[in-house]
């Protein structure tokens, strides 16, 4: 009778084992998930603007935005490059261009500029980007 109830506890005990395993690695590929298309809210731009954003006391952050709006440079087939400035999006469709950074990622978002809206590619945290499912 001892020999059944150790099989029993040993099978009860692999099945555990088995589905704590993956429920570990299920919530490390959530947490990394990578998506194409996405929604983001929060403050976009060049790369180096959104660095010196972040670097900025709280209490400054406002004023850095408002002193540093999106500005491209657009060619005659209307593409936009050379971007300097911040953006504020919300809830703004972007499409995945390059998740590889560490706390970024470039997406290319429509962003309002002086000569109308255009697909711009913009960097953003990763922590504002909601993949869309």
């Amino acid at each position: 009778m001892k020999l059944p109830l150790a099989a029993t506890l040993a099978v009860a005990i692999a099945a555990t084992s088995t589905a704590a395993i993956a429920q570990t690695s299920g919530a490390s590929d959530t947490s990394e998930q990578q998506c194409a298309i996405g929604y983001v809210t929060g403050i976009g731009g060049s790369a180096e603007s959104v660095r010196e954003y972040l670097a900025t006391p709280d209490n400054s952050k406002y004023r850095y935005l408002a002193d540093n709006p999106i500005q491209c440079r657009i060619s005659d087939e209307g593409r936009a490059s050379a971007c300097t400035g911040l953006t504020n999006l919300r809830n703004e469709r972007v499409s995945v261009y390059d998740d590889s950074g560490g706390a970024t990622m470039a997406v290319v978002a429509r962003v309002e500029l002086d000569q109308g809206t255009y697909p711009v590619i913009i960097v953003v945290r990763k922590q504002d980007v909601r993949c869309e499912h």
